[in-house]
């Protein structure tokens, strides 16, 4: 067939993976710098394996992944930064 359309999948939507993000940071800022660092890890490879299981190439979940991990921890040094005390 000709003139199939190609979608493009988009593993992590924006708004549902804004709340994601915050709640991630925010429980890696209770937790001491070994256990929260340990926490991200866990979530980041909790999502890899969800997108495997959906059958999303490796280059996209490799880049998915980068981002999502730096937006967690961009998120947690916000929190860290601007909270007195440095805990949510």
């Amino acid at each position: 067939m000709t003139g199939l359309l190609m979608a493009e999948i988009v593993p992590f939507p924006v708004v549902r993976r804004q709340a994601f993000i915050q709640r991630q940071a925010a429980r890696a800022a209770e937790l001491n710098q070994h256990a929260g660092e340990r926490h991200i890890k866990q979530q980041v490879k909790v999502q890899v394996d969800a997108m495997r299981r959906k059958g999303i190439p490796e280059d996209l979940i490799a880049l998915e992944v980068r981002c999502l991990e730096s937006a967690i921890r961009a998120a947690l040094w916000k929190a860290v930064m601007s909270t007195p005390g440095g805990v949510l």
